[in-house]
């Protein structure tokens, strides 16, 4: 099987858009690599029980910090303020709450948290997290959810438009989750900080850094990450919603995002990345699709500025996205790729699952062993991880919504 899907990975190159820079689309061209073992000490001594695995964990989170994503505040002491209560949003379907979280003394910096609990099923609920691209109304047609007002807009920087309503509903099919007895609650990104080049003008970071970042100063992703922490810190004020069942999700550089969330907050229940490719899911040593090189490159903010010296020298990074990975057992996880978003390596995502499990196995939940590829719309779930490759291209659908619900359905 494995075999026929990278054939048709390579049919597919030369459909990519021409932006590509030259990636590497061959399986035969992937160098030949050795990836670290998360079971291994930096001082080269082995892990062998699951009582060593928290010292080991918070060796591999530094690591992470230092290299890669940086260092993050810690939480503040945080406001909320209700903004907004429609009790029978959806045609009925839920409550639909929208609430000011303001993210740092002086209030200036804040987002707005677009909450959905179902009126069916227990309460308090079970609720997916995730962030937007495109605005909170870009998530429905409601015309109950607010614009964003001036001071919203003014951080978001010169670079923003406006999505209109309505625009991304196929990624969020809130009345689909709504029915299955799960509560549904979403940020824009930019609310935290702006996807720019210049984010750092305008967003969080800059506010906690006092403006003076440093080579492992928190990137935008990192930065992201820390926001959907505090929207956790809030649902964990909501007498509505389960926060002790909260999963947190996320489509491409929101995948990303979701997979630190999770190694970094282990109150995350459980963790799902849609399409989250290079240095998301995918193994970087790989070195097919995007690499480290072109990300770092077009997108210099997401991490921190140590992360820059690994760009064409993947063999030295001291990690590689498979321990991401480990950092979240043994909470159950879900990766997911597109038969046609070979940007994103969905068998170097897949392969990361792989060599994350003999974490889970220590910690005694079972994973994912065979390297070969799982078929196409064949969802595959052994123990605590969770694995499908949806028909199609970059983007997050219903399709993989009914996956990660009936994952759900398993664990929350």
């Amino acid at each position: 099987m494995v075999k026929m899907f990278l054939a048709g990975l390579l049919s597919l190159a030369t459909l990519l858009p021409a932006f590509a820079d030259g990636a590497n689309y061959d399986e035969s061209k992937v160098p030949a690599y050795t990836l670290p073992d998360p079971l291994v000490f930096d001082n080269g001594k082995p892990v062998r029980k699951a009582r060593q695995w928290k010292k080991r964990r918070a060796e591999l989170l530094e690591t992470f910090r230092a290299e890669m994503f940086g260092r993050e505040p810690a939480a503040p002491r945080l406001r909320y303020e209700l903004l907004k209560v429609v009790p029978d949003a959806l045609g009925g379907l839920a409550t639909m709450k929208e609430v000011k979280v303001l993210l740092e003394p002086s209030g200036e910096h804040y987002m707005v948290l677009l909450l959905f609990v179902p009126h069916a099923g227990k309460s308090p609920a079970p609720a997916f997290l995730g962030l937007n691209v495109c605005n909170n109304h870009g998530t429905t047609s409601l015309e109950e959810v607010s614009l964003p007002d001036s001071l919203q807009v003014l951080h978001y920087g010169p670079y923003y438009k406006r999505m209109e309503r309505g625009e991304q509903t196929r990624r969020w099919p809130y009345e689909y989750i709504l029915s299955q007895g799960y509560a549904c609650c979403t940020v824009f990104m930019d609310d935290i900080e702006p996807d720019e080049r210049d984010s750092y003008d305008f967003g969080i970071r800059t506010v906690y850094d006092q403006g003076k970042p440093r080579a492992d100063s928190w990137g935008a992703v990192s930065a992201w990450a820390w926001g959907l922490s505090r929207a956790l810190d809030y649902l964990a004020a909501d007498p509505d919603v389960d926060a002790a069942r909260v999963a947190v999700h996320g489509h491409s550089r929101l995948g990303k995002t979701a997979l630190w969330a999770g190694a970094v907050d282990e109150r995350f229940a459980l963790v799902i990345a849609n399409d989250s490719g290079c240095s998301g899911a995918a193994l970087s040593r790989r070195a097919f699709g995007e690499t480290l090189s072109r990300l770092n490159r077009v997108f210099p903010y997401w991490f921190c500025d140590n992360y820059k010296r690994y760009s064409d020298n993947e063999a030295s990074l001291p990690f590689d996205q498979h321990e991401l990975i480990a950092l979240i057992a043994p909470r159950p996880v879900y990766v997911a790729s597109a038969s046609e978003d070979l940007w994103a390596d969905p068998y170097g995502e897949y392969l990361s699952l792989v060599h994350a499990t003999p974490v889970y196995r220590l910690l005694g939940y079972d994973g994912f062993s065979s390297l070969e590829m799982p078929e196409i719309e064949v969802p595959k779930v052994q123990g605590r991880m969770g694995h499908h490759i949806r028909n199609g291209k970059h983007d997050m659908q219903l399709y993989d919504w009914q996956q990660y619900v009936a994952f759900a359905n398993r664990f929350l």
